[in-house]
């Protein structure tokens, strides 16, 4: 067992293999977890969390490691989770970005870590929001969050960072793809990255007008802001920079970053209350009172809602406060 108030120290002090044990602490669901959120609680609320999504391919690893040099200059403490596909053989990630990002490797302002999405779909890892606050509370002043290749639907980047940042490039179809409803509809900022390609005017052209269909914004309403880049060469990354900062300047302005990190605690209550529930009520297959129930519905005595009603009760009602 280790001594999480210790480890949370460490962290604090800016030592990577810290971190790196309350991270995992984190992904292997370990007994102390509640004492490491608990222990982490009040040093969090400082980081900005900017997630970068996109389709295989569109240069996520490389804006992301261009971005960390950018906010390096800026003297920022930078923290990067970077979520890779599960490897079908070993469950773990596939440590692309780590080689894409391994000249931040001996800098001891950034902190990098490749996450598995071990089968979560939306293109994060289930441990992503207390990974976030462990970055948070180990002082990180910017946490860059990179997701997995994501597909139209996979959007849950958005419901997790304070802006989110969606990559395309010119010469993948997203001329039809910005058409779609789905991972374009979700960007505060929108970046064409590769855009020394054929094409990324028109790319740009097509996103900005797919952007103005349909718009229903009031006056002072924030509207994404579209940047062509090349990450690869650093062009164009201060502008992605400048268009983060203008956001957050609007969020905080008019309350929109408090409503989003109230929106983005809830959800995390609710999905960790809906897995515990979940944990508990799996513990009662074969228990004698889920085959009572089933019984029941099997003669005509109760409709599948009100057993369910009445398990859930049962279940809630034989949990002391303290087990919750």
């Amino acid at each position: 067992m280790q001594d999480v108030s210790t480890l949370v120290a460490q962290a604090r002090e800016g030592r990577p293999r810290a971190v790196a044990r309350l991270i995992s602490l984190v992904e292997g669901a370990s007994p102390q977890l509640r004492e490491v959120m608990r222990t982490l609680a009040p040093l969090t609320g400082g980081a900005y969390v900017v997630g970068l999504t996109g389709s295989p391919g569109v240069g996520k690893s490389t804006s992301t490691s261009a971005l960390v040099t950018a906010y390096r200059k800026q003297g920022k403490r930078v923290g990067v989770l970077a979520v890779d596909p599960s490897s079908p053989f070993s469950g773990g990630a596939l440590l692309g970005d780590r080689v894409r990002m391994s000249e931040h490797a001996s800098d001891p302002g950034v902190y990098i870590r490749s996450m598995a999405t071990r089968g979560h779909l939306g293109g994060l890892a289930w441990a992503a929001p207390q990974a976030i606050r462990v970055l948070d509370a180990a002082g990180c002043d910017v946490i860059l969050v990179e997701t997995v290749g994501v597909g139209q639907s996979e959007v849950e980047i958005a419901s997790q960072a304070d802006t989110s940042v969606v990559l395309l490039a010119p010469g993948m179809g997203d001329g039809i793809q910005a058409a779609k409803a789905g991972i374009l509809e979700i960007g505060d900022v929108y970046v064409v990255n590769k855009a020394d390609r054929d094409g990324a005017d028109a790319t740009a052209r097509e996103l900005n007008h797919m952007l103005g269909l349909g718009e229903s914004r009031a006056p002072g309403d924030w509207r994404p802001p579209i940047v062509k880049t090349v990450a690869a060469r650093g062009e164009g990354i201060d502008e992605v920079l400048e268009a983060l900062e203008k956001h957050r300047a609007w969020m905080e302005e008019r309350g929109v970053l408090t409503e989003r990190r109230l929106a983005r605690a809830s959800r995390e209550v609710e999905t960790i209350a809906v897995t515990t529930l979940r944990e508990r009520i799996a513990d009662l297959h074969g228990d004698r009172r889920l085959s009572a129930l089933a019984e029941r519905i099997v003669a005509g005595e109760l409709d599948p809602y009100r057993a369910a009603d009445e398990l859930v009760s049962g279940v809630t009602e034989s949990t002391s406060p303290s087990g919750v």
